[in-house]
């Protein structure tokens, strides 16, 4: 079953119409296998580390995360979000524009990040002057043809 969470914007972080989309339990918890499998269905140019200890979101792609390893608490949306507990083999799709930021992690916490289409990625904060260029970059984003946990249409 996918879990499914919306975000109003937040502490000049946008969100976005789109929901935020989890899987639990849904991976094999190993980085090399989390990155073979979105690549199989259309998500690489992934990556291998953590999640940043600040708000921050992504502008020019929707990203994919696997936990390969340990747990964290991970809030979504911006300051006003919501907390999710990640463990290793859950995934999440973190739709362009919704804020993360890591809250706590296990010392052994390790994610596998992709992009659809292996699309590159950005780091934005939420910076009121940035407003304009972040909704233009958003709205220019095509949706990714399926998921990369289970190949289905996503966000028809």
């Amino acid at each position: 079953m996918t879990e499914e969470y919306r975000f109003a914007p937040s502490g000049g972080i946008p969100n976005s119409g789109l929901p935020l989309l989890v899987w639990r339990g849904a991976l094999n918890a190993d980085a090399e296998a989390i990155s073979q499998h979105f690549a199989r269905h259309g998500w690489s140019n992934g990556w291998t580390n953590g999640v940043f200890d600040y708000h921050h979101f992504h502008s020019i792609a929707h990203e994919a995360l696997g936990v390969s390893c340990g747990e964290a608490r991970v809030r979504f949306g911006g300051p006003g979000g919501e907390t999710l507990t990640l463990r290793a083999g859950d995934a999440v799709v973190i739709p362009a524009g919704v804020g993360h930021c890591r809250e706590w992690a296990s010392e052994d916490f390790e994610i596998v990040g992709a992009y659809p289409g292996g699309g590159d990625y950005d780091i934005r904060r939420g910076d009121p002057a940035e407003a304009a260029e972040v909704a233009a970059n958003i709205a220019a984003i095509p949706r990714p043809e399926v998921d990369p946990v289970q190949g289905h249409p996503i966000w028809a």
